[in-house]
């Protein structure tokens, strides 16, 4: 089906059955994974009360691929910590962090791809830490500028240096950053060895 700016409308009806409204035809979860994975956006409505059950499907659809054997995305201590975010008090900051991540990493995906081919090495991996860990930064320095009183510390807003820096360093990402990361870490691992022989 051609993609279209509106999003197609699913229905889901008392028996479970999905009917997608676009094509006129019953769908199944693996239907809307295709979907998904195609970026061919929609939204489910309840068929009886019309309201809007996306998210619950959506989270479906992630249910169903992990259960397949060799699909596993989410580590179980991501699960657990996930859970124990609900309630919490950082529970408003979860979603913004995960979609900031998520979106870092969509736009990273094919220079790790090119890390990743053939065998998957030790510098993708690196990578991929280093990624996350800059992403965590970010998030942190965000958070910070926008609710300074919030995660600032001690109700005191970041001075205008640091508001400076942290708007700096968010930009976006050039193509020589995996080859300035290596460089640095490479750099690191030498202070650490060097620190370990003059210990000896």
């Amino acid at each position: 089906m051609a993609k279209t700016s509106e999003p197609t409308v699913i229905k889901k009806y008392a028996n479970r059955r999905l009917y997608n409204t676009g094509t006129s035809t019953y769908v199944t979860l693996e239907d809307l994974a295709v979907m998904v994975k195609g970026e061919e956006d929609f939204v489910v409505y309840d068929a009886k009360s019309g309201e809007d059950i996306t998210r619950a499907v959506l989270t479906q659809i992630i249910v169903e691929q992990e259960g397949k054997d060799g699909q596993n995305l989410l580590p179980i201590t991501f699960l657990r910590q996930l859970i124990r975010f609900y309630g919490d008090s950082m529970q408003g900051l979860v979603p913004g962090y995960l979609e900031f991540s998520i979106a870092s990493l969509t736009k990273e995906q094919e220079k790790l791809r090119s890390h990743m081919s053939g065998a998957f090495s030790s510098t993708a991996l690196e990578a991929i830490e280093e990624q996350v860990k800059r992403n965590s930064e970010m998030f942190e320095r965000a958070m910070k500028m926008f609710l300074p009183f919030g995660l600032g510390g001690a109700g005191v807003p970041p001075s205008t240096d640091a508001v400076d820096a942290a708007a700096a360093r968010s930009t976006p990402a050039s193509s020589s950053d995996l080859d300035d990361l290596k460089q640095q870490l490479a750099s690191m691992q030498k202070k650490i060895d060097a620190l370990g022989s003059d210990k000896t």
